[in-house]
């Protein structure tokens, strides 16, 4: 079905703008700063703004606004539908109960990863992780082994964005990352050395279908203990094979 431009709804196409305008670094926003973020005007993003606060999905104090836990029954609905959660999360608790240690399991959208299915034995990072979260993909495991998976000049458009170095050990350059993505096709696999946030190690497989296409990446997460990185390797790799062959069987 080809979908053209009459076919679109505006306003919603508006509302759901404004809507991701709202961030961990932007919680609480006024209009102007609301329609800044959005690349909207005033008027527009104000009528936008009071909607989303009739219908129950933003606080609005007279000045700033915040988004209200309604908002979280958007995802959690479009979670409940997606057959991917459902299928990995038994898999998931076993495997890290197996090796104790906390694991996930995460889709791209654009230049983040979103968290579908998660199994924590400890607290790795000191922000909360769980379904629906979002980290940046250039900097985690998890991400880079579906941008690895993407075509060359799509990595790099991704990467054209500006990329914060989280901590002193991220790579930012982009050019860097691109032949990091190579070595991770290459491998099979990513590893990620504190650059997300200090004391965090990780190690990523990608999630395969059936047809062999990247659809996802799983991960473990762990602390920084000082062992090669090799160790790390040799120690949570090949289960994490085993349960990707497991995965491509049943997803299709």
């Amino acid at each position: 079905m080809t979908i053209t431009e009459r076919d679109i709804m505006g306003g919603l196409a508006k509302g759901l703008a404004v809507i991701e305008t709202f961030t961990a670094d932007r919680p609480r926003q006024s209009i102007a700063e609301a329609a800044a973020a959005a690349g909207m005007d005033r008027a527009t993003t104000r009528r936008c703004l009071l909607t989303l606060a009739h219908q129950g999905y933003a606080d609005y104090d007279g000045k700033f606004f915040t988004l209200t836990p309604r908002v979280l029954r958007l995802g959690t609905a479009c979670l409940a539908t997606m057959p991917l959660p459902q299928m990995v999360q038994p898999w998931l608790d076993a495997l890290s109960e197996e090796l104790g240690e906390s694991s996930s399991v995460s889709i791209l959208d654009g230049a983040e990863i979103v968290y579908v299915a998660r199994a924590a034995q400890r607290k790795v990072m000191s922000i909360a992780l769980m379904p629906g979260s979002r980290l940046p993909a250039y900097c985690t495991s998890m991400g880079r082994v579906m941008l690895a998976a993407l075509p060359e000049v799509q990595a790099r458009d991704i990467l054209a964005a500006e990329l914060p170095a989280r901590t002193s050990h991220t790579l930012t350059d982009a050019g860097a990352i691109l032949q990091e993505l190579a070595r991770v096709r290459a491998q099979g696999y990513a590893v990620i050395d504190q650059e997300v946030e200090l004391g965090l190690r990780s190690i990523a497989v990608p999630v395969l279908n059936a047809r062999g296409k990247v659809v996802a990446a799983l991960n473990f997460g762990l602390p920084a203990r000082g062992e090669p990185l090799q160790s790390v390797v040799d120690h949570y790799l090949p289960a994490m094979l085993r349960g990707q062959t497991e995965l491509r069987r049943v997803l299709r």
